[in-house]
């Protein structure tokens, strides 16, 4: 990892870019902010067999390992794990009459090194995500480690009442299925923090 964030180091203008409309919207941001705002932090937080899911928004300080993009007005602060996977990607800001905000255009297909998680990761986007869109939610493979999973549960799946049992008996038992050598699968998410559950939790 050292090597690549010395490589694209040097090269940081290259890394990504940000449209002009896109610019002026986030300088915009930036002087509505009460705070002093570093830049805007980009990150890849998540993925599927198809896409990336990113997390984007206004920084207060800069990490000591950043990719720092001076934009001029602002920088843009990139995430050096999220780097490689980043190159060539376009942020850009789209305002229709449907719906508005800011849009990543990126060239890079999302896959995973280990042939495993990547197997898995076609498995939640064949058959548990299909499944658990009914009631709204996502499943979103984290990470694989030995004979562990992490996910992350979204939509519908974050904050329900359900939700344990919606990993232990459909999540865990499907992915045991194909993969009996997974023991665990751990939900990383922060449940608390849902906004629209499928089933209310009973507190």
């Amino acid at each position: 990892m050292k090597n690549l964030i010395k490589k694209l180091a040097g090269n940081e203008k290259t890394l990504l870019n940000v449209t002009k409309t896109a610019q002026e919207k986030i300088q915009g941001v930036i002087e509505n902010e009460e705070v002093e705002v570093e830049g805007l932090r980009i990150s890849i937080e998540g993925r599927s067999a198809s896409a990336f899911q990113y997390s984007l928004g206004l920084a207060t300080e800069t990490e000591e390992d950043d990719i720092v993009i001076d934009m001029g007005p602002f920088k843009v602060l990139v995430d050096p794990n999220s780097a490689d996977d980043l190159k060539g990607a376009v942020i850009d800001y789209v305002e229709d009459l449907n719906s508005s905000g800011f849009k990543i255009d990126n060239p890079n297909t999302p896959t995973w090194d280990n042939p495993k998680a990547q197997k898995i990761q076609e498995l939640i986007d064949e058959r548990i995500n299909p499944a658990v869109a009914a009631h709204g939610g996502q499943i979103e493979l984290l990470n694989v480690e030995d004979d562990a999973i992490y996910i992350h549960m979204g939509g519908g799946c974050q904050g329900c009442g359900m939700a344990n049992a919606t990993l232990k008996h459909g999540i865990e038992a499907m992915i045991q299925e194909v993969f009996p050598e997974i023991k665990q699968v751990i939900d990383t998410t922060d449940h608390a923090a849902g906004t629209n559950p499928y089933y209310a939790s009973g507190n």
